[in-house]
């Protein structure tokens, strides 16, 4: 399921860019010529994955990195610049105490496990958020990884984790207020593109589109300024399943889309044509 969308002129549909033509595992040309530079992805339904097969939410939790490791692949062998995965965000330490300390554990481990192949595949690690709030060990692993993998070429893979869209906003406002502050630049040079350069994502493009699983219809306070121009795409597939025909598919709903960034249709197309 995804979000609505209005087909223009010349446009095609999704299932005419996943056609019965390509094998499983691959895209049409069409949509490889129109994927996104930057991709988000809300990965939502690890513990109602778990619950549906009797089993604890840790259990969904542990799945759902399977399910990272094939995105992040995918991802990194479509050639796409950037990846973001909601990993944690700063409303889930409202959570049971016990499955907060959980998680936290498992992100210890997966940067531990993980960090070797992603170095391997040149794949650059950058953890967004407040990660002040995490164990010192935890902070030294976050350290490490990124480290060991910020000459990497590749893909870079953003891990939102004690992260808020509004904080990263206001964390942004208040350092451009600092410099107000001590005469390093006026008010009237607060613009917009000073504000982004203070953003987590500062040097990275915009998102170009943004995924959430697990059948919920909002983005839950995620990257706010960044998704401003986002193709949204909702799926009821809950993240331990979703697959690479899924992502596929979400990378073929957004080709078929027109993206219009305030203008016509009819102007979208007398640019093509130029």
């Amino acid at each position: 399921m995804s979000s609505t969308n209005d087909y223009g002129s010349g446009i095609a549909s999704p299932s005419d860019l996943t056609s019965s033509e390509c094998l499983p595992g691959q895209l049409s040309d069409i949509v490889r010529q129109s994927l996104p530079k930057h991709v988000a992805i809300i990965m939502d339904g690890n513990g109602r994955w778990a619950q549906n097969k009797g089993m604890p939410r840790v259990v969904g939790h542990k799945a759902g990195v399977k399910a990272v490791r094939r995105i992040v692949s995918a991802a990194s062998q479509l050639g796409i610049e950037s990846l973001t995965l909601f990993a944690f965000s700063s409303e889930n330490w409202r959570r049971p105490d016990k499955e907060v300390s959980l998680l936290m554990e498992l992100f210890f481990s997966v940067l531990q496990r993980e960090i070797k192949r992603l170095d391997k595949n040149q794949v650059r690690l950058n953890i967004i958020g407040d990660i002040s709030r995490f164990s010192a060990r935890l902070q030294t692993q976050i350290g490490q990884a990124q480290d060991k993998t910020k000459h990497n070429k590749g893909l870079v893979l953003n891990v939102a984790a004690n992260y808020g869209g509004r904080w990263d906003i206001m964390q942004a406002a208040q350092k451009l207020a600092e410099k107000v502050e001590s005469g390093e630049i006026s008010s009237s040079q607060m613009t917009e593109e000073a504000l982004n350069q203070h953003l987590c994502m500062q040097n990275q493009s915009e998102v170009d589109l943004m995924i959430r699983t697990g059948g919920d219809y909002r983005i839950s306070n995620f990257i706010l300024w960044q998704a401003a121009y986002a193709e949204l795409v909702f799926t009821e597939t809950l993240w331990p399943d979703f697959d690479e025909k899924a992502f596929h598919h979400a990378l073929a709903m957004f080709a078929s889309r027109q993206r219009r960034f305030g203008l016509t249709g009819s102007q979208i197309e007398e640019i093509r044509t130029l």
